[in-house]
């Protein structure tokens, strides 16, 4: 594919020091601007549903010794018919659960493509320069980066499904540095989120005011990306597609 995106200068250079020095304005936000960011995520189509949150020693609030995500996953077994955005239920539950992380289903209006920070803010930045339409687009200070597209849809072969567990669930994460494709029975944390840990965030780079692009327009440039973050870290990264 594309070589190694190079030296930057000019309107390039200035595009890499906003995006590395940019922190959107929900960073700052109080528990109003908490609700309000979550509503504006369900007002985009995004569904959602309460998360666990940290607890005091960098522990998870479901309280289960030895959590592998903590902070990262709903606090239901009925995720993904929980999920919603009904603004009347969005409100109570962060009316309800003040401290509750969220998380949005992926699969039924939109997917998300995962990517480590360092692939992901390249990927942003060429991207962007190259005048193609990016949709919302989350960081998280765990080292990851979200694009939301677009879901795949239905494809008329079922078959060409394949489950989420197997390379995009949570628990796979540090097995898996490279690109995950989020779909159909996987969610994300939506921002404004916590994670254990001083500080710790999910945060908005590109809020949910911007439309969901198709997937595929995406793609190239992801994949690029983190073949080159692969080969600067040494380690295989699978892509199923």
């Amino acid at each position: 594919m594309s070589a190694t995106f190079g030296g930057r200068s000019g309107r390039q250079g200035k595009l890499s020091r906003w995006l590395r020095g940019r922190r959107p304005k929900e960073a700052a936000a109080g528990d109003g601007g908490r609700a309000a960011l979550l509503l504006a995520a369900a007002e985009a189509g995004l569904p959602l549903a309460p998360a666990a949150h940290p607890a005091p020693g960098y522990r998870c609030s479901c309280d289960r010794v030895g959590c592998p995500t903590p902070a990262r996953h709903p606090v239901s077994f009925a995720w993904q018919t929980q999920s919603t955005t009904d603004r009347a239920q969005l409100e109570r539950w962060a009316r309800h659960q003040p401290q509750a992380n969220f998380i949005t289903a992926t699969g039924m209006v939109h997917d998300v493509l995962d990517v480590p920070l360092a692939a992901g803010r390249e990927a942003l930045e060429r991207l962007l320069t190259t005048g193609v339409e990016v949709g919302p687009v989350a960081e998280s200070d765990d080292g990851r980066m979200l694009f939301f597209t677009l879901t795949r849809g239905t494809p008329e072969d079922e078959d060409e499904w394949w489950p989420c567990e197997l390379d995009c669930h949570p628990e796979t994460m540090d097995e898996h540095p490279g690109l995950r494709w989020h779909c159909r029975g996987s969610y994300v944390l939506v921002p404004p989120a916590r994670l254990p840990g001083d500080d710790q965030q999910v945060r908005w780079v590109r809020g949910p005011e911007h439309p969901l692009p198709d997937p595929l327009s995406l793609l190239e440039s992801l994949t690029d990306a983190c073949a080159r973050y692969a080969g600067t870290e040494g380690t295989a990264w699978p892509l199923r597609h």
